[in-house]
């Protein structure tokens, strides 16, 4: 259950639904975290006893599902709107009555739920404890009200979203216990990929008997006298304080003559114990629940506060909040307090006076989410940027899918040389460009060995991808929208050669166009055309020949380097028109995934039919995006689809690739004031006002750009920056 009474003047925050995504596969989470949070708090209700939507592989890549309604516990780290499982592990749960360590017996049904920003709490029906969830940067703060009698916390180290069970929990006193639990098997990686997590939980109450248990009864370890219990698991006897192995757990129980309440704080680190330990301290130490809750909404309130919105309905606050929340989780923080962070590949502790990020979903982020930040938090974007190079000082290469120090290469394309170069064009130079452009260039000419651009032999001799490589004809098209990166970012630095070499490299995607079908057609090692070929096959994320998670309509407009260019080679303006038309008359367009997401946005390069761009982005955005848990169009992609949505309500998007121009379309809210930072930027802040706003007013009118008329539908990037002011006035009919 969401509830918010929000006036004018409310905090931005408390239009955060939380709920937001947690059906319909969107795999965000309700539970708590801090803005770029390494620790969150998520309930966990997708093991055991579950619905048919068990079924769906899909809802296992994040531990909530909104349907569901049987709960094992809260797990400690967590992912946002990701398409494959990891994390979602160190799992508390309280109970009552005797110790049961199998999630199937202890587990239970759960109501009354709250999620807010920083916050959530539900009640486990079976025990009639209430429970409540705050966290901090690195610490999750989990409140537990008792009834009278005996209670225990469980901490399972067993369970969690894949296979990797290898843990050791050991008990440091009758308040505290320390441990490891190994995770990393992210889109079904290799287990030589796993890493560990570290932690530490802190007990507001001292226990009054407390173990650890191990399943099966086989252990390896210290000696231990051991107790059978249910004929499957061995709990070890009071005062055995360590167990290493896998499903492994420990229990903390409590004698209570009345209602008692506990806290127990869980400091997180990837580096190592004692720093689990600090960072608990540094950022939690005597605090109370309420202390860190408040601290929490605070930081999300002042930076949801960047943008501002008037007009429009609670619903749609709400969704626009909620967005933008989602946009601020990841990439979030790697480093502990005290700067140490795992290297990227090296084995090495690094250590950083900045933020050092993970969680590069890049196949998804490029496309608007890093736009986004470069916009409103130029800082964060600065560090990310900063971040990846670093990554290529230790691993060699540009993150791909980067995950905690591990590169998992997952999707296709290269596309951190496109963030990079838009962040540099943005004006956000702050770092070291040359080496950032030294790392491009070796993963655009490397042959042999190239982890970020398999098939790049093909791809210079013949300028694509061939049948028999992966999705030959959308990996085409990612190099080449990535060489395009690295043609403008070499004219930035007066490599001229260079420029030419790579905008040229750029437009070999004209080379799969089909004019009897006017779509892009896979083609063989010997140039012809692949037969039989189905345009449709490859939707809703089928396997195919020539596409990676979609089909050739879904890949047929994928230029965003280059849409001039691409306007031409479908036949100009009107066949063009008419072919993108069809992509959304026919329901080919797929608003879940990223490679189309920007189609919408197409027509305004038509002359007059920018208004098809003005309608069709309106109905996207109401048919997909609504305040309830089915309430995104799918996977959120670690905050693309929310991105997209929190820029489709602005009125502006940033479609194409290396010019910093954006799209205008028809905004939902009467203003929209983004506040601008002076480090990186002249203005004060961007405003965007409409006139004439309502449902049925819909279609652009008239655009000035500080009191001047626009011409067009677009306004770069310097343009808004400096200060700029955008009337957009509405009307009921269209401009043709």
């Amino acid at each position: 259950m969401f509830c918010v009474s929000c006036v004018a003047s409310q905090e931005c925050a408390t239009y955060v639904n939380t709920f937001i995504g947690t059906s319909n596969f969107g795999a965000t989470f309700p539970g708590p975290i801090a803005p770029r949070g390494m620790a969150s708090v998520s309930p966990f209700n997708v093991a055991g006893k579950q619905n048919k939507l068990e079924k769906d592989s899909r809802w296992l890549s994040n531990p909530y599902v909104y349907e569901n309604t049987f709960l094992t516990g809260f797990s400690q780290v967590n992912l946002s709107g990701v398409g494959c499982p990891d994390l979602g592990v160190i799992l508390v749960m309280p109970t009552t009555g005797e110790v049961q360590t199998n999630h199937l017996d202890y587990g239970t049904t759960y109501s009354n739920e709250i999620g807010k920003a920083g916050y959530y709490s539900n009640t486990l029906d079976k025990y009639n404890i209430k429970t409540e969830f705050t966290a901090s940067t690195r610490v999750g703060v989990n409140k537990f009200t008792f009834p009278k009698g005996k209670s225990n916390i469980l901490i399972n180290l067993g369970l969690g979203l894949t296979n990797e069970q290898d843990a050791m929990v050991q008990v440091v006193s009758p308040t505290e216990i320390q441990g490891v639990r190994s995770v990393g098997s992210f889109c079904y990686n290799s287990p030589e990929d796993a890493y560990p997590v570290y932690f530490v939980a802190r007990f507001s109450k001292p226990a009054t008997n407390y173990g650890v248990w191990k399943t099966p009864d086989t252990y390896q370890g210290e000696e231990a006298k051991w107790m059978t219990y249910n004929g499957k698991t061995r709990i070890m006897e009071r005062n055995t304080k360590m167990v290493v192995g896998d499903s492994i757990g420990t229990y903390f129980s409590y004698e209570f003559d009345k209602e008692e309440t506990v806290e127990v704080k869980i400091g997180i680190s990837y580096v190592s114990i004692e720093n689990a330990r600090e960072n608990l301290e540094k950022e939690t130490g005597n605090k109370s629940f309420d202390t860190v809750y408040k601290e929490t909404f605070n930081q999300w309130n002042s930076l949801l506060s960047r943008i501002k919105v008037k007009g429009g309905t609670e619903d749609d606050k709400i969704n626009f909040y909620t967005a933008l929340y989602h946009t601020l989780i990841h990439p979030n923080t790697l480093n502990d307090v005290n700067g140490d962070y795992p290297e990227i590949k090296t084995g090495k502790i690094g250590n950083t006076k900045d933020t050092r990020f993970t969680v590069f979903s890049l196949w998804d982020t490029y496309r608007n989410l890093h736009q986004l930040m470069s916009l409103v938090y130029p800082k964060q974007q600065s560090n990310m940027v900063k971040s990846m190079l670093d990554m290529y000082d230790e691993n060699g290469w540009l993150p791909k899918w980067e995950l905690n120090s591990t590169e998992t290469f997952t999707m296709v394309g290269d596309p951190a040389s496109i963030v990079i170069t838009d962040t540099y064009i943005k004006g956000i130079q702050d770092f070291n460009v040359n080496k950032a452009y030294e790392a491009m260039l070796k993963s655009a000419t490397t042959l042999d060995n190239n982890p970020l651009r398999p098939g790049l032999k093909n791809y210079l001799n013949n300028g694509y991808l061939v049948v028999g490589q992966r999705g030959p004809v959308s990996t085409t098209q990612e190099y080449n929208a990535a060489d395009y990166a690295i043609a403008v970012l070499a004219k930035e630095l007066g490599k001229t050669d260079d420029y030419k070499t790579f905008k040229k490299r750029s437009l070999s995607y004209y080379k799969f166009y089909d004019k009897d079908f006017k779509l892009l057609r896979p083609r063989n090692e010997d140039g012809s055309f692949y037969k039989p070929f189905d345009p449709l096959a490859g939707a809703n994320f089928e396997e195919n020949v020539g596409y990676i998670e979609g089909n050739a309509w879904q890949y047929a407009f994928m230029a965003p380097h280059d849409v001039k260019g691409m306007i031409k080679l479908y036949g100009g303006g009107k066949s063009f028109t008419n072919q993108l038309q069809k992509l959304f008359d026919t329901n080919q367009f797929d608003m879940a995934n990223e490679p189309d997401i920007a189609y919408p946005y197409w027509f305004n390069y038509v002359k007059g039919e920018a208004w098809r761009s003005q309608k069709i982005v309106r109905e996207l955005a109401s048919k997909y995006f609504q305040n309830k848990p089915a309430g995104l169009p799918g996977n959120d992609d670690t905050g693309t689809m929310s991105a997209w949505l929190i820029y489709a309500m602005s009125g502006i998007y940033p479609a194409s690739i290396g010019d910093n121009v954006y799209q205008i379309t028809s905004p939902v809210f009467d203003e929209v004031e983004i506040a601008l930072n002076s480090e990186y930027y002249s203005g004060k802040s961007i405003k965007i006002i409409t006139k004439n706003n309502s449902e049925e007013n819909k279609y652009i009118q008239s655009i000035k750009l500080n009191n001047k008329p626009l011409k067009g539908y677009s306004v770069t990037h310097q343009q808004l920056v400096n200060g700029g002011v955008l009337e957009i006035e509405l009307g009921k009919n269209p401009i043709k």
